[in-house]
C-alpha cells in the first residue's frame, strides 16, 4: 500500500448487493445454462416466422439470460481487479468467462436469424407498437448484416475467444499489475505503477524526474511481454476484420458506436488541425516554469509548490456539493455511492491500474473503482467516474440491452461531472497563483481527454496498418510509431525523453481491451463541453433536458438523444466551436499568467 494517507485506505466496496454469497453466482450461471438450452429449443430456426408478440417474448428471454451471465462476469471482474495477483480470483474470472462463452454460443443463432430476416418484413415488425421497448436494440443489431459469419463460424469465434483474445487481455492486466517501480530516494522502495505515475503531479521537480525514470526502467525491463501481446491482439483483430469483411481497422468500432466513418474522421481532422492549442499551452507552462521547453515528465507539474493532499472526506464533500448544486436528484444518487459502499478507492499494490465504473448492472446499481492518491487530479477522476455512475443509475430502468449508451455519448455525464466539480474548486480558490494552477489543470485535463486521445488514435491507426502491412512489429518499430504520433501533437513544445518516446505506449490498456475506443473520449469531451456551455448560458432550463439525455441511456439513436439538449451531431462545425472554447481557456491562462509572471 502507498505510504500516502488520505482516508481512502478503508474505502472498500460491498459487492454483496450483487450476490449475498458466492454460491448465488454459481446458481445463476447454472440457471442461465439451463435456460439457454430451452431458449434454443424454442426459437432455433423459427425467428423469421415470429410475429411482433413472439419476437418480444424471445428478446425479453434473451435479455434475461444475458443479464444472468453479465452480472456474474461483472462481479468476477470487479473482484479480480481488487487483487490481480490472486490465482483464486483469476480462476473465478476465467470460469465465468468460459460459462459466458458457452451461453453466448447457444444464443448466437437468435441475432443471426434476426439479422437475416427480410428487410421489408423486419421494417413491418419494428413498426409494431408491441416492440417499442426493444425497437432501437433490434434495429441496431441489423447494422451488422454485411459483417456476420455463419452460425458455426460465429460459435467457433466465441468459444475460441476465451483462450484467445480474452486470455491475452487478462495476461496484459495481470502483467501490468505486477509492475513495480523503484524511485530513487523515495521512502517506499517498491511502488505500484499507479502510485508512481501519480508522482508526476508532485511539486518536487526532481521527484517527478526520478519517478519518470523509475517508470521507464520498469516498462523497459518488461517490454517483451507487452510487445508480444500487442502483436498477437493486433493480428487477431486483423484476422477477424478480414474474415468479416470490414473495410478498415476502425470500421467495427464506428459501427458499434453508431457513428459514420465520415463523422469520426471529421472529429479527428478537427482536433489534429488544432494541435496548436496544446502546443501554445505547453509553451506557456515552460515560460512560467522558467524553461525553454518542457520535458515530458513536467507536463503535469503543478504551477505552485503547494503539495497539500486532499483528504478523502474533503473530496467527498466537494463532489457531493458540486453535483447537488446542479440537481438534487444527481446529488442524491452520488451520495448513495459514498453512503452505501459502491466505491472502492483504497490504493493497493495488487489492484488493477486506472479507474472504471461498471454502469449496467440490472437490478442492482453501478459500482466504481479507483486508487485515490489525494492529488487534485484524483479528485477530478473521482468526479469523472461518478458521472458514469450517475448515467448508469438514471438509465438502469431500460435493462441490459438498452441502458448502455454508445461511446459517442458514454462520456457525457462523466466529463460534465468533472466540469462542475472543477468549477466548484475554482470558485472556492481566492489565491491567484492557485487559481492559475487550477485553470492549468483544467486545460491539461482537456488536452489529455481530447488532443491526447486523438493522438492515441493516430498511433493506433499507424500501429494496425503497420502490423497488417509489415508483419510482426518489434518494440523499436512500435516505439517509432508512438514517437511520430506524440511528436505531431507536441511539436517543439515538449522535449520527449528517450524512455517516453520509445516505451511508454506499452502499458496503455485501451489498445488491448478496446481497439479504436480512444477517439470516443475526445468525442465525449467535446460533446459534454458543448452541453456544459449551454448549461452556463441557459441555466436551470437545461437541467431536465440533460437528465432526460442521461435517462435515455442507449435506448435511442445517438442523434435523437443529442437532440434532447438541442445539439445536432451531424453538424461538423460543432467540433470547431467546442475546440474554440478550449482555445479561449488557454488565452485566459495566458492573460492571468501575464499579470503574475512579468
Amino acid at each position: 500500500m502507498s505510504t500516502t494517507i488520505t482516508g481512502a485506505e478503508d474505502v472498500v466496496w460491498n459487492l454483496s448487493d450483487l450476490y449475498p454469497e458466492l454460491g448465488h453466482l454459481h446458481s445463476e450461471l447454472d440457471e442461465a445454462l439451463g435456460a439457454v438450452k430451452a431458449f434454443r429449443d424454442n426459437y432455433y430456426g423459427k425467428v423469421a416466422g415470429l410475429d411482433a408478440s413472439g419476437l418480444l417474448e424471445a428478446v425479453t428471454e434473451a435479455e434475461r439470460i444475458a443479464t444472468l451471465v453479465y452480472r456474474a462476469e461483472a462481479y468476477s471482474y470487479m473482484d479480480f481487479s481488487m487483487n490481480t495477483a490472486d490465482p483464486k480470483r483469476g480462476a473465478l474470472l476465467q470460469l465465468v468467462k468460459e460459462k459466458n462463452a458457452a451461453v453466448s454460443t447457444e444464443t448466437l443463432f437468435f441475432n443471426l436469424e434476426w439479422i437475416a430476416v427480410d428487410d421489408a418484413q423486419a421494417k413491418k415488425l419494428l413498426e409494431d407498437p408491441v416492440l417499442e421497448t426493444y425497437r432501437h436494440y433490434l434495429e441496431s443489431q441489423r447494422r451488422y448484416k454485411p459483417y456476420v459469419l455463419s452460425e458455426p463460424e460465429e460459435r467457433i469465434v466465441t468459444e475460441k475467444d476465451v483462450t484467445g483474445k480474452s486470455a491475452w487481455q487478462r495476461l496484459f492486466e495481470e502483467n501490468n499489475a505486477t509492475l513495480r517501480v523503484q524511485v530513487e530516494g523515495h521512502d517506499e522502495p517498491d511502488l505500484s505503477f499507479e502510485v508512481a505515475i501519480a508522482l508526476l503531479q508532485q511539486p518536487d521537480r526532481d521527484l517527478r524526474r526520478r519517478a519518470a525514470e523509475g517508470v521507464t526502467e520498469a516498462v523497459k525491463n518488461n517490454i517483451k511481454v507487452p510487445t508480444f501481446i500487442f502483436n498477437t491482439v493486433l493480428q487477431d483483430k486483423a484476422t477477424s476484420d478480414r474474415l468479416r469483411g470490414y473495410p478498415h481497422w476502425l470500421a467495427s468500432r464506428n459501427l458499434s458506436n453508431e457513428a459514420s466513418d465520415e463523422s469520426v474522421q471529421a472529429l479527428i481532422d478537427a482536433v489534429v488541425e488544432r494541435y496548436d492549442i496544446p502546443q501554445r499551452y505547453y509553451k506557456l507552462k515552460a515560460k512560467i516554469m522558467g524553461l525553454d521547453s518542457l520535458p515530458d515528465w513536467d507536463r503535469y507539474a503543478p504551477l505552485t509548490q503547494d503539495s497539500t493532499s486532499v483528504p478523502w472526506s474533503e473530496a467527498e464533500k466537494i463532489i457531493r456539493d458540486a453535483y447537488s448544486s446542479f440537481s438534487d436528484e444527481a446529488g442524491r444518487i452520488i451520495g448513495d455511492f459514498f453512503d452505501k459502499k459502491w466505491i472502492d478507492a483504497a490504493p493497493t499494490k495488487e489492484k488493477s491500474s486506472g479507474a472504471y465504473c461498471v454502469t449496467t448492472l440490472p437490478g442492482v446499481h453501478p459500482y466504481m473503482m479507483m486508487s485515490y492518491t489525494g492529488d487534485r487530479r484524483a479528485v477530478l477522476v473521482l468526479a469523472h467516474e461518478l458521472g458514469h455512475g450517475l448515467h448508469g443509475a438514471l438509465a438502469s430502468k431500460h435493462g441490459l440491452f438498452n441502458a448502455s449508451a454508445p461511446i459517442t455519448l458514454a462520456e457525457t455525464a462523466s466529463v460534465f461531472g468533472e466540469a462542475i466539480t472543477f468549477q466548484s474548486l475554482l470558485e472556492a480558490e481566492q489565491d491567484p497563483h492557485k487559481r492559475l494552477d487550477l485553470l492549468a489543470g483544467r486545460i491539461e485535463d482537456a488536452i489529455a481527454t481530447s488532443f491526447r486521445q486523438v493522438s492515441l488514435n493516430r498511433f493506433e491507426d499507424s500501429l494496425h496498418t503497420a502490423r497488417r502491412e509489415e508483419g510482426e512489429l518489434s518494440a523499436e518499430r512500435i516505439g517509432e510509431l508512438w514517437e511520430n504520433s506524440q511528436k505531431a501533437m507536441f511539436g517543439d513544445a515538449i522535449e520527449m525523453t528517450e524512455g517516453y518516446r520509445t516505451l511508454w505506449w506499452s502499458y496503455i490498456s485501451h489498445f488491448i481491451h478496446t481497439p479504436g475506443y480512444v477517439y470516443g473520449y475526445s468525442f465525449g469531451y467535446l460533446f459534454s463541453l458543448a452541453i456544459y456551455n449551454k448549461y452556463r448560458e441557459e441555466g436551470d432550463s437545461m437541467i431536465e433536458p440533460y437528465l432526460e439525455l442521461l435517462r435515455a441511456g442507449g435506448s435511442e439513436k445517438p442523434e435523437n438523444i443529442a437532440s434532447k439538449v438541442g445539439i445536432d451531431l451531424t453538424d461538423t462545425g460543432f467540433w470547431h466551436r467546442a475546440l474554440k472554447t478550449m482555445d479561449e481557456e488557454v488565452t485566459e491562462a495566458e492573460k492571468l499568467a501575464a499579470t503574475l509572471y512579468k
